[in-house]
């Protein structure tokens, strides 16, 4: 990790994302932090084989964009299984929908939600 100055920062995504449950950028990063953000949220997910959400996210409050860098990963939707399975496969749902997810194989994923909201976070699974 590397900050030149308050408008810059370098870094690398598997131990940022790992000091932090995977958020890389969004509300909850130190305020003059590059990072901190109240528009978006991103995170890099790294999910061994068979990880899956404990419970279904339910009344999500953003919109989400889930993109596969690696692996083989399922999205569960209401009445819908979205595999993802070749690099850069993504899935988009939007506000209330509710959400689960499986990697069926070891998985890397990139999902960005916005806006980020404050005080709002699903319970993690």
């Amino acid at each position: 990790m590397e900050s030149n100055d308050d408008t810059v920062y370098v870094g690398k995504a598997g131990p940022d994302a790992a000091a932090d449950r995977g958020w890389l950028l969004g509300h909850f990063k130190g305020a003059g932090d590059p990072r901190y953000s109240e528009a978006v949220e991103i995170k890099w997910g790294v999910h061994p084989p068979g990880d899956a959400r404990a419970a279904w996210v339910r009344g999500e409050a953003r919109t989400a964009l889930l993109v596969l860098i690696s692996g083989r990963f399922r999205v569960e939707l209401p009445g819908r299984s979205v595999l993802l399975e070749e690099q850069g496969d993504y899935v988009v749902w939007g506000k209330g929908v509710d959400h689960s997810w499986h990697a069926e194989e070891e998985s890397v994923v990139l999902t960005v939600r916005w806006p980020s909201v404050p005080g709002y976070r699903a319970d993690e699974g």
